[in-house]
């Protein structure tokens, strides 16, 4: 096993995502090279007692595990460089009992390029993430209420940056970086359907809470400026993301409250009042996880505040569904292996239906004879 030194050259081989080899190492070995930030390295002992490297590497939406052992070249190569890292493996890849396992493989750094390249993630959700954070600006910009419409921006313009390294979860759904902007142009999309649906719904005031719901994962699950490490922070432990949210709601409202704008707003006599539109804002941040056993310090008590909680918990397991379909593995036909949160084995859905040229819609899988 030859491990390149940093800055060595080897750069004509195919270079995919760690989710593209391990789902094309499923079936085949498959040539390719990664592009990964290294998380974690530790030394750990094997049974003879001799050390081997352990490293947990990861890109935009995947990680695995790659050891070194100590008879290799790249042992004493790795064992100085810091979790934080950004690196290529570059080799044959198979998938084994613990996962992707590399042969004939060579290691070497990122040049900068490389590296803000990976950073930005793949083409195709670099480009989703941007079409989402346009999405929510232009629903942020059309908010009828003033009030509403000036706090979401002042949100956008404090922590708009942070907000779009933000992941919506650290493992169950959106967990990557940029994941909470793509939660929540798809919630604010939904809620505004929704509302169309049924006019008696507060659009501009579900809009408004859809962006804020999550708001103190900003703290709670934000990825470094420059990379894949999603940090604990002792404010999350210590509070949790809905009391972040609250936090940072009331926050923004006082500067609101203390700017020219909220003069403007007093002499303009506008109606619902100021602190009853702060308060039922509030309120949806509160409940939207909808039950006291999942964190909710209080439950749904408005039409806004129930839409809010179902439409978040309808793009989360619509996502879970997704990365079921892309990560999981096959234990039948069309049924995937149970992933969590999820309580069952995953089912892939059924296909939109298409007219056939000579109007056969093809024969289904033969009916069971017993159910």
């Amino acid at each position: 096993m030859k491990a390149l030194r940093a800055g060595a050259t080897g750069r004509d081989m195919q270079t995919m995502t760690i989710r593209e080899v391990k789902q094309a190492a499923a079936t085949a070995p498959v040539t390719a090279a990664i592009h990964a930030q290294m998380d974690r390295v530790q030394v750990k002992p094997t049974k003879s007692g001799s050390e081997f490297l352990e490293l947990k590497l990861l890109d935009a939406h995947d990680s695995f595990i790659l050891r070194i052992w100590g008879d290799s070249p790249a042992f004493a190569q790795v064992r100085p460089w810091p979790a934080g890292t950004f690196l290529c493996v570059e080799g044959e890849w198979t998938s084994g009992q613990y996962g992707l396992e590399p042969k004939q493989w060579h290691l070497r750094l990122l040049e900068p390029e490389e590296k803000e390249t990976l950073l930005g993630g793949p083409p195709e959700l670099r480009e989703k993430q941007e079409t989402d954070y346009t999405a929510i600006t232009v629903m942020v910009d059309g908010l009828a209420d003033p009030r509403l419409k000036a706090l979401c921006r002042l949100f956008l313009d404090e922590y708009g940056a942070r907000f779009r390294r933000t992941g919506g979860a650290r493992d169950y759904h959106h967990a990557r970086r940029g994941g909470l902007v793509e939660h929540v142009a798809q919630m604010m999309r939904s809620a505004s359907a929704l509302a169309e649906v049924y006019p008696g719904i507060n659009r501009d005031l579900v809009l408004a809470g859809v962006l804020f719901h999550d708001s103190g994962k900003l703290w709670e699950n934000c990825y470094e400026k420059e990379g894949f490490s999603m940090p604990w922070s002792e404010p999350a432990e210590l509070m949790g993301h809905i009391p972040l949210g609250i936090e940072l709601v009331n926050r923004l409202w006082r500067q609101l409250m203390e700017s020219p704008l909220a003069e403007e707003w007093q002499i303009q006599s506008l109606q619902p009042a100021g602190e009853t539109v702060r308060l039922h804002l509030l309120h949806l941040v509160a409940s939207h996880h909808g039950e006291y056993q999942f964190g909710s310090p209080t439950l749904p008590r408005t039409p806004e505040a129930a839409l809010l909680h179902y439409v978040d918990n309808i793009d989360a397991k619509l996502e879970m569904y997704s990365e079921s379909y892309a990560t999981s593995p096959l234990v039948a036909p069309n049924i995937f292996e149970r992933r969590r949160p999820l309580t069952t084995h995953s089912v892939r859905s059924l296909p939109v239906f298409v007219q056939s040229e000579s109007g056969d819609t093809g024969s289904d899988d033969e009916f069971p004879a017993e159910v």
